[in-house]
């Protein structure tokens, strides 16, 4: 069975979609079956990954509305398999309100895939509604990117009491997988000072693998590739395999 781990946070432009890519195409390189679940209506994980979004059918939101077969809708890749989405999941969320448990669409849909790979990867929105509850039902922990900028840990406490209001109500095994700090640049003192603060904030869950600034990671989606397949000796591709490796040994 898969681990699942949702890449959350609330705050937009930290690095989730970057994170959710290219930590799946890591894994795959390390040998591992990894499916990645564009659970964002802006779907760019899933044209990160080289899926067109606009072709892709069925996608997350058949299956989740229409009851289509998660087999189906899944899209293989050299880079790892996608769950692809697109704008349809927009409304998503106000159509899930009316539908019998609707906290657990995602996760019945993922039980269905769970057994054919190592790795399961939510990619969520930059929001807390019925969307990102489902990924924190449906995954057994959550990894957050954290930017290294001055309002790193702005809204942190309020992803935090939602999870615990999903571990008391929903989801009691959900866990924090770990925070991991992105967009660094070791030339500044701020984004030394957020390291530190965001390590005093999460004593021991801060991954020890830092993504740095990079203009290769901000380029590869154009090309529809992750950065391990566009420039594969780049700091950020270097960054993502470290932080792969890290995340394959504390599972060991």
């Amino acid at each position: 069975m898969a681990r699942i781990i949702a890449v959350v946070n609330q705050k937009g432009g930290v690095g989730k979609t970057t994170t959710a890519v290219n930590l799946t195409a890591a894994l795959t390189e390390l040998g591992r079956r990894v499916l990645l679940c564009d659970f964002d209506p802006q779907a760019n994980a899933t044209s990160g990954m080289g899926v067109d979004k606009n072709a892709a059918s069925p996608n997350v939101y058949d299956v989740l509305i229409s009851g289509a077969d998660p087999k189906r809708a899944v899209a293989a890749t050299p880079y790892g398999d996608v769950l692809p989405s697109n704008k349809a999941l927009a409304g998503a969320g106000v159509e899930m309100i009316a539908l019998p448990e609707r906290e657990y669409l995602l996760k019945k849909a993922l039980d269905v895939l769970s057994p054919g790979y190592d790795y399961i990867l939510i990619d969520c929105p930059p929001s807390l509604e019925l969307l990102t509850v489902n990924a924190l039902c449906a995954a057994q922990s959550l990894l957050v990117p954290v930017q290294c900028e001055y309002y790193a840990l702005e809204g942190l406490s309020d992803l935090l009491t939602t999870v615990r209001l999903i571990k008391r109500a929903l989801n009691p095994s959900i866990a924090l997988e770990g925070v991991l700090l992105t967009m660094f640049d070791s030339r500044t003192n701020l984004s030394l000072q957020v390291a530190e603060e965001v390590k005093r904030h999460f004593p021991g869950q801060v991954y020890a693998a830092v993504i740095p600034r990079n203009v290769r990671l901000s380029e590869a989606p154009s090309h529809g590739r992750p950065v391990t397949a566009y420039d594969s000796f780049s700091r950020g591709a270097e960054a993502y395999r470290a932080l792969a490796r890290e995340l394959v040994s504390l599972h060991r």
